[in-house]
């Protein structure tokens, strides 16, 4: 801590090249935040996580149907313990700038499999009992103002409904849960959704299954996709999580695309971050050699310079995040499909980390460079 002072005003012996620099890191924190933000959202789960869920979906695509009627010879498969459906339905709430994802549900089981979402009794009793009900996460209700008992209309541009109108659902309860859980869901009755479309009665979009023990899900998964074999509606079964990375894929390697782009603005900052630091040292030579002959060591000195280099990186990468942590609620106005995108604690972690090894990369060639200075020879040379 004593050399703290010292640490600072090399920081900012140049004020401007210093700002510029630090700029250079904001911004590529800045991305580094957006994009890595993004990444998880896309990858994480679509719904709701569990270790103890596989998803039953159509084998060939993600927007064919499977006849509702499975269920019931998916739930004497051994080691299945409750079954339910949900499908995508779509729609849109008053602007399609109001994105947040819509599910029919079937009531009656919906619960039984997605333990981690919590409802009162009395709501949970009115979701299943009311046809046109629904439930939606807190984070609907607080963007949108909508509360218990409001009604909330939707325009289908999926199913169409069989008066040619407007959708409109009662909203009998909000739903929480886990921290992990995503918070911007609307669950609706499926017997209405159903009984009221134009088209497609008797299909869902996919089954959630609970099952009794995590390490059989291979084994289970086979036996369910064994039993629909060779059907006009076969299916591909596996755990939740390989499910919502592959629905994430379907826009493409959205990780890979990300790393590509952060890996091109890491390189050109390294080089801009190490330029900057070495001409510092430069410009410097006097004043290390100086710090030497005070008695200060070749490894003090070493010390002095690497400090200097990551400070510089944690400023920036800490700016840059705060700023990401600004931007990012803000996503969805513009890009509607990224509702419900936060900026996650990993991800502020993975950037100090990187701005920690990006100090260390950048400033230690120069700090090398300085605890081998020779005092004579650094005196002698600026004369």
């Amino acid at each position: 801590m004593k050399y703290v002072s010292l640490v600072w005003a090399g920081l900012f012996r140049k004020p401007v090249r210093s700002f510029l620099t630090i700029a250079s890191i904001v911004i590529a924190f800045l991305l580094f935040g957006l994009l890595q933000s993004v990444t998880v959202s896309f990858t994480s789960g679509i719904i709701i996580s569990g270790a103890d869920r596989l998803v039953v979906a159509p084998k060939y695509s993600i927007i064919d149907d499977i006849p509702v009627n499975y269920a019931n010879r998916i739930a004497q498969v051994p080691g299945v313990i409750h079954v339910t459906h949900l499908s995508w339905f779509g729609g849109t709430y008053k602007d399609p700038q109001n994105f947040f994802p819509r599910w029919p549900v079937d009531a009656e089981t919906f619960f039984d499999v997605f333990t981690d979402l919590t409802l009162p009794e009395d709501q949970q009793r009115q979701f299943q009992t009311q046809r046109t009900a629904a439930i939606i996460g807190p984070e609907i209700a607080e963007n949108f103002g909508i509360k218990v008992g409001d009604k909330i209309p939707l325009m289908a541009n999926i199913w169409p409904n069989k008066d040619n109108a407007v959708w409109e659902f009662e909203v009998v309860g909000i739903y929480d849960g886990e921290d992990s859980l995503p918070k911007n869901q609307m669950f609706m009755n499926y017997d209405f959704f159903d009984e009221y479309r134009a088209f497609g009665q008797g299909g869902v979009g996919q089954f959630m299954i609970r099952i009794e023990d995590p390490n059989q899900a291979s084994e289970i998964a086979g036996r369910i996709d064994d039993m629909f074999a060779n059907s006009s509606d076969e299916t591909k079964t596996q755990t939740e999580k390989a499910y919502n990375q592959m629905f994430a894929n379907q826009t493409g390697n959205i990780a890979l695309i990300m790393t590509g782009i952060l890996s091109a603005v890491f390189f050109t900052i390294l080089l801009l971050t190490g330029n900057t630091m070495s001409q510092a040292i430069r410009e410097r030579i006097p004043e290390l050699a100086i710090l030497k002959t005070l008695g200060f060591s070749n490894q003090s000195v070493l010390v002095l310079v690497l400090v200097e280099s990551v400070m510089i990186a944690l400023l920036g990468s800490i700016l840059g995040l705060a700023v990401a942590g600004f931007i990012i609620p803000g996503l969805p106005a513009s890009t509607p499909f990224l509702g419900g995108t936060t900026l996650p604690e990993v991800v502020v972690m993975q950037g100090i980390a990187v701005a920690v090894l990006l100090g260390i990369a950048v400033g230690l060639p120069p700090a090398i460079r300085a605890m081998k200075l020779s005092i004579v020879d650094a005196l002698g040379e600026h004369a």
